[in-house]
């Protein structure tokens, strides 16, 4: 079982920069800051990876950026999930924490970084409403 000195030696071992938001649970930032906030908590029996991408206007292009995110996810997300939290799309990922070594925790840090920073410009485009010429 991995525990949460193994996680943060994962971070270290990454060259992540990271700060203890409580027991079992911190927020990374990547040595580029590519991504604000990702959050990791250690949650036996598994190890759970959260980032907010953004806020959704409540006068946006919902069903475009819904059907996009669907997308997304069915072609483009290869750890975890595009989802929706109140007014915000988040992405997540969960691995399970019994057998979780450095190479799994890596891919699902990278492959959320990546994800995030390629798909942040399509979906905002869907944030932006037409105003009305006149």
């Amino acid at each position: 079982m991995v525990t949460e000195q193994d996680i943060e030696s994962f971070m270290i071992r990454m060259g992540l920069s990271y700060r203890e938001l409580g027991r079992k649970t911190w927020m990374l930032r990547d040595s580029e800051d590519l991504v604000e906030s990702l959050i990791v908590s250690l949650n036996d029996p598994v190890v759970v990876f959260h980032v907010k991408l953004l806020e959704i206007p409540a006068d946006c292009d919902r069903l475009g950026l819904y059907e996009e995110l669907l997308r997304l996810n069915a072609s483009e997300m290869l750890h975890g999930a595009y989802g929706l939290d109140g007014n915000n799309v988040v992405a997540n990922d969960t691995l399970q924490a019994e057998n979780l070594d450095f190479n799994e925790f890596q891919a699902s840090v990278d492959a959320l970084n990546l994800a995030i920073t390629s798909h942040y410009k399509r979906l905002s485009a869907f944030l932006k409403t037409e105003k009305p010429k006149s």
